[in-house]
């Protein structure tokens, strides 16, 4: 399907890179995705492709300093920062909407470390979100700081210690997936984000706290995609986070073979059918 490369200006004047597909004929609905800590767009072209295919819009945002933004690069000045992004793309998005397709809905879908914007975004702003769909989403980590970073971290925080750069704890590319192929191009991937600041970790670190606190917020229909081999996500902890959501219309997928990022399994027209047909079954 056809592909745009675009620049969004954020409110704080900072360039965000986005992939958008757009249908050929009116749009039966619209999606902005938001990706991991480490990948960026270009990771899920496959399946933002199929999802235009079958006649939804997507957008899909690079996050500041992520992918294609090479401006502080790794960095975020706080987790507000990066909620107002994802808001203000929101709105914008509905707008345009309101214009072409106003019976069409806005889906917010999210994978990995995306989820914690998303989560956050859905609770706080519930007016912009029609449905959530979030991919083995970073809620709850495997993956975990030890002790004593923790407390670098803490004194980071009191003495304001912004720009020192910390390595992602996630440079092995089997966490993602088995296939030998997409561990390579992982591997090799020259936008894959491999280093942050401080001032990004202290941001992760208010975002966490939020978005666990933030499932009895969010009302719209949301559906849940699971890896069951994840090494990245606890997916038991997940399970219990979104019984706590505020909303009845919740829909639980797993694939139990699944490494981590389902884009890359052997077989990815499995999780991208079962988006497919979701959406239409919660009146999308």
């Amino acid at each position: 399907m056809p592909l745009d490369f675009e620049h969004i200006v954020a409110s704080d004047g900072y360039r965000l890179f986005a992939r958008h597909w757009r249908p050929s004929g009116v749009a039966r609905g619209f999606v902005i995705a938001l990706h991991g800590i480490q990948s960026h767009s270009g990771w899920y072209e496959y399946s933002s492709g199929r999802l235009c295919e079958a006649g939804y819009d997507v957008l899909f945002l690079d996050r500041r300093g992520s992918g294609r933004n090479f401006s502080r690069r790794g960095d975020a000045p706080h987790g507000d920062r990066l909620i107002n992004d994802v808001v203000q793309v929101l709105s914008d998005v509905r707008r345009h909407r309101d214009r072409i397709a106003p019976s069409a809905p806005v889906v917010l879908l999210a994978v990995s470390w995306g989820g914690k914007l998303a989560a956050i975004t859905a609770a706080r702003r519930p007016e912009l979100v029609d449905a959530l769909t979030l991919l083995y989403p970073g809620l709850c980590a495997r993956v975990r700081p030890t002790a004593w970073q923790r407390a670098q971290l803490n004194l980071a925080r009191r003495l304001d210690v912004r720009h020192k750069r910390v390595e992602v704890p996630l440079n092995d590319p089997a966490l993602f997936t088995a296939e030998p192929h997409w561990q390579e191009f992982i591997r090799n991937d020259p936008l894959a984000l491999r280093e942050v600041t401080s001032g990004f970790l202290l941001a992760h670190q208010d975002l966490t706290s939020e978005s666990l606190a933030a499932a009895p917020q969010i009302h719209c229909p949301t559906l849940l995609m699971l890896a069951g081999r994840d090494q990245i996500i606890d997916n038991e902890a997940t399970k219990v986070w979104a019984a706590r959501l505020g909303t009845s219309e919740v829909t639980l997928q797993e694939y139990l073979e699944a490494q981590h990022t389902l884009e890359f399994e052997p077989q990815p027209d499995r999780f991208v059918n079962d988006l497919l047909t979701w959406l239409p079954s919660v009146g999308l």
